[in-house]
């Protein structure tokens, strides 16, 4: 579906656990998630760390955006 949007003209961002899943489904704007359980974060942290993980993912995510590229990209 991501590469559907993608085509239409919007651009997305696919946050994944597993990246080579989705260099093979043909994502273009990657960003690498926590654990597959819990790609947004991790319930053995506090509020604060889990609030940190998740504001890391976004702003990741939101740079991927106005980002212009290529090709398939990964953002670490």
């Amino acid at each position: 579906m991501v590469k559907e949007i993608e085509r239409a003209g919007i651009h997305v961002v696919h946050i994944c656990t597993v990246v080579p899943i989705s260099l093979t489904v043909g994502a273009n704007r990657i960003v690498p998630a926590i654990a597959i359980p819990y790609p947004l974060g991790n319930p053995s942290l506090d509020m604060e760390g889990e609030k940190e993980i998740r504001r890391r993912i976004l702003n990741k995510s939101l740079e991927a955006l106005g980002t212009e590229i290529t090709g398939q990209t990964v953002f670490e």
